[in-house]
């Protein structure tokens, strides 16, 4: 430690580390002869002329001079980029997070334009599958038919929220199996890191502690059928996801104002938009707190004070969570429920007419693939 902080002392002021050992960057004698050192003798050379000696100010200012290190033999320490160097690595999350949002609810509209028009097509596929369940003999214990009854018990929230489960199991179990290196770099969101866009949503599906994955996904499954049953299937995942880009951009932006770049990782933005969604739409709903039920509370005023803690987090530097995170998926739920869902989702028309002018033209078309020829 003592040489580290020496030569770190030196680097700061301007020197060299050996040379600012000893005064005017010559050892002395005494050091010399104790080390074995004996000076070569050398022939006397003629006498020139001494050289008129400065003032004494002149003197210093030379012998500064004399020991100012080279640039390129000492270099000296790297200095933290500026924060509008900083800010500038953010250009690009920023339209990766715009550009993201916007292909989810594409896609969104796409998807539900297609189950609409499947729906009448699947209906008789179940009636078919249905009739022949009936013939065909049943047997006692079959797994998949109890799995099958189970799923065809879950709403249709649950079914949707079950995917988004299984995504996150399966990125906790990955994190002993892949090797570290590749989850801190794809699988955690830091501004500091070298890829930036895509942990911005991988790492809404990762999670370090066995407690911290149960806690996010059993507040997901509670209020996944009131969400989905408020959008929409299509809907709702368009909304998780950019939530989850949404939140981690608001955790980039804290960062870097602050200075503080340390990994973040969890679904815990996404699911405070949903949160938020649920409790502004219905702000009289009752909730409860999981190990406290008996104490209830309104949907407003659970959403007030989550907003509040967030917002003391960000300010009183808490360190435990991600409240920039927090914070930024609360607000974009708030959003989108109050606006966004008029900006966007009731202004996806022309994109399905779109869709279904491409379609009817590939498929419905005479001598085009689908069409009689």
């Amino acid at each position: 430690m003592a040489w580290r902080s020496c030569s770190v002392l030196c680097r700061l002021t301007g020197g060299d580390p050996f040379l600012c050992s000893v005064r005017g960057g010559r050892w002395p004698g005494g050091f010399q002869q104790r080390c074995g050192f004996k000076k070569a003798s050398r022939t006397p050379e003629p006498k020139q002329p001494e050289p008129k000696q400065p003032e004494p100010k002149q003197l210093e200012g030379l012998e500064l001079q004399k020991w100012a290190p080279l640039p390129s033999r000492v270099p000296g320490p790297q200095q933290a980029p500026g924060p509008h160097r900083a800010f500038s690595r953010l250009i690009r999350p920023f339209f990766f997070t715009v550009g993201f949002s916007g292909c989810s609810f594409g896609a969104a509209a796409i998807w539900q334009y297609e189950s609409l028009k499947s729906r009448v097509q699947n209906y008789f596929d179940e009636l078919q599958a249905n009739w022949l369940e009936k013939l065909r003999p049943q047997k006692q214990g079959d797994l998949r038919k109890e799995i099958n009854e189970w799923w065809n018990s879950l709403t249709e929230g649950q079914k949707t929220v079950a995917g988004i489960i299984f995504a996150n199991i399966l990125v906790f179990l990955a994190w002993p199996l892949v090797p570290p290196p590749i989850m801190l770099r794809y699988f955690t969101s830091n501004p500091a890191s070298s890829s930036l866009c895509l942990p911005m949503l991988l790492s809404t599906f990762s999670h370090m502690s066995l407690f911290h994955l149960a806690a996010n996904m059993y507040v997901l499954w509670s209020f996944s059928s009131s969400a989905v049953s408020m959008l929409g299937r299509e809907q709702f995942l368009a909304v998780y996801l950019s939530a989850a880009v949404t939140s981690s951009f608001s955790s980039y932006l804290w960062k870097t104002a602050t200075g503080r770049c340390v990994p973040s990782v969890g679904a815990s933005g996404a699911i405070m938009a949903v949160l938020a969604l649920v409790c502004t739409k219905m702000p009289e709903a009752k909730l409860a707190i999981i190990f406290l039920p008996m104490f209830t509370f309104t949907a407003a005023n659970a959403l007030k004070a989550i907003v509040v803690m967030d917002t003391a987090g960000l300010l009183l530097r808490w360190r435990f969570f991600d409240h920039a995170a927090h914070l930024g998926g609360a607000l974009f739920g708030i959003w989108y429920i109050l606006f966004g869902h008029e900006l966007i989702w009731k202004n996806r028309e022309p994109l399905v007419k779109l869709w279904h002018d491409l379609r009817t033209q590939s498929g419905g078309r005479p001598g085009g693939p689908g069409g009689a020829v």
